[in-house]
């Protein structure tokens, strides 16, 4: 295991996985700087991205890799990927068509807490997809 600070100001990429063997992974548009979605990579899908070029996570839920767009189309093109200082966080820069959000949202944060309140959402953003017309199962 390398050293810390060979981790921080070092050169080689050296990701820490979790407990779980998981790292959080911010999908953020490469163009305008929108943070589209928080997922989570195994080594499996970190390796996967880095070969492709196409966003690939790993599925907490389904626990198996999800290749972001396998079912609605909508890829995230990976263009960059960035570190935190600890290597226990990835940025990935993307390119992207519309609807990064399954339930039919460009980003998955199209609300937010409504000012002077603790318990109410309001909406930021309009959908831009029928999610009923991409997942037709």
């Amino acid at each position: 295991m390398a050293a810390p600070k060979e981790v921080e100001i070092g050169t080689s990429f050296t990701p820490k996985f979790d407990g779980d063997g998981l790292i959080p992974a911010i999908a953020q548009d490469a163009s305008t700087g929108q943070v589209l979605m928080v997922a989570y990579m195994n080594d499996q899908a970190l390796a996967y991205t880095l070969e492709t070029g196409n966003a690939t996570y790993y599925s907490r839920s389904r626990k198996k890799l999800w290749k972001k767009g396998e079912e609605s189309g909508h890829v995230q093109k990976v263009r960059e990927i960035l570190v935190d200082c600890d290597q226990d966080c990835l940025i990935l820069k993307v390119t992207v068509d519309q609807g990064q959000c399954h339930v039919g949202y460009q980003s998955c944060f199209y609300r937010r807490v409504k000012a002077g309140s603790s318990d109410t959402l309001e909406f930021i953003a309009e959908p831009v997809y029928d999610p009923n017309e991409v997942y037709k199962k």
